[in-house]
């Protein structure tokens, strides 16, 4: 009877669980990540600055982007607002910085999602797994697949596609995930950490992350995102969906409920902050 023989300790995974552009002019940094994600099955592509990042792009089509914000030659968000133009792709961006605008400046670049130096490499393994996971890594169940609509919206789940009265809408991955599961319960009002479960996917996190992302869709869907009808911000709870002829006496009182606290200065919490548009627009 013959042996089997035995696979090396670090041979590959017999096929990759995904393609994975690591951008990062760190050696150190790049190094390590590329390690962790070879580990979990991951084939990795690296590059070390913004003009080779474009060109492995090109030439590999990753699955997502591992992204560093601060590079040579050409910065992350121009990176990423580059390789967005050849169509959607997931990016988690990198940054050493601790200030929030660099953060909501890359969400608002396209990035799915960011991680803070230092990291830990698990974490960013959970958060690559995280985001391709909600890229369509399987078919979605029945009920998540049937088209959905209202108020001139529509959007196929299964095609990834999406358009407001006939025109198409360019969505990042995680707009479109929060339209549709909001496009699901219409009327229903969901806090920022029931969201950041549902629809990214995690029990933790930044939840200016969220604030940031409706604030961009507002900005899509809305034909005044400065005054939004569809996407409502409910006052000490979260935020809406609301389609046209539901409870609309209810949504004038809650206006100006909502306008009166704050300009009587309520409104206390910080990340209610980035959405100071829809504030102004109804002051």
């Amino acid at each position: 009877m013959e042996n089997t023989p035995l696979a090396p300790p670090h041979a590959p995974a017999p096929a990759a669980r995904g393609r994975v552009l690591v951008v990062d002019d760190d050696p150190t940094v790049a190094e390590v990540v590329v390690g962790y994600l070879h580990r979990a099955g991951y084939a990795v592509e690296r590059a070390g600055d913004g003009p080779a990042a474009l060109e492995r792009f090109a030439a590999a089509r990753p699955d997502l982007v591992v992204l560093d914000l601060m590079l040579p030659a050409m910065d992350g968000f121009e990176v990423c607002r580059r390789m967005r133009a050849h169509g959607p792709v997931p990016v988690i961006m990198l940054t050493a910085r601790g200030d929030e605008e660099d953060r909501i400046l890359g969400l608002e670049t396209g990035a799915d999602d960011y991680v803070t130096k230092p990291f830990s490499p698990r974490e960013l393994v959970l958060r690559v797994e995280s985001v391709l996971r909600r890229a369509g890594a399987g078919a979605p169940a029945a009920e998540e697949a049937r088209p959905l609509s209202g108020a001139g919206l529509r959007l196929d789940p299964v095609a990834r596609s999406a358009s407001r009265d006939g025109v198409g809408l360019a969505l990042t991955l995680r707009e479109f995930d929060l339209l549709a599961f909001l496009l699901r319960y219409p009327g229903r009002a969901f806090g920022r950490e029931e969201l950041m479960r549902e629809v990214w996917g995690w029990d933790f996190g930044d939840l200016s992350t969220v604030t940031v992302h409706i604030r961009r869709l507002r900005g899509k869907v809305e034909q005044d995102p400065a005054r939004p009808r569809l996407i409502r911000t409910v006052w000490g709870v979260g935020y809406r969906l609301d389609l046209p002829g539901d409870g609309e006496g209810a949504e004038a009182t809650e206006d100006t409920e909502v306008a009166e606290a704050t300009a009587a200065g309520a409104v206390a919490e910080a990340t209610e902050a980035t959405d100071r548009t829809e504030g102004a627009g109804r002051a």
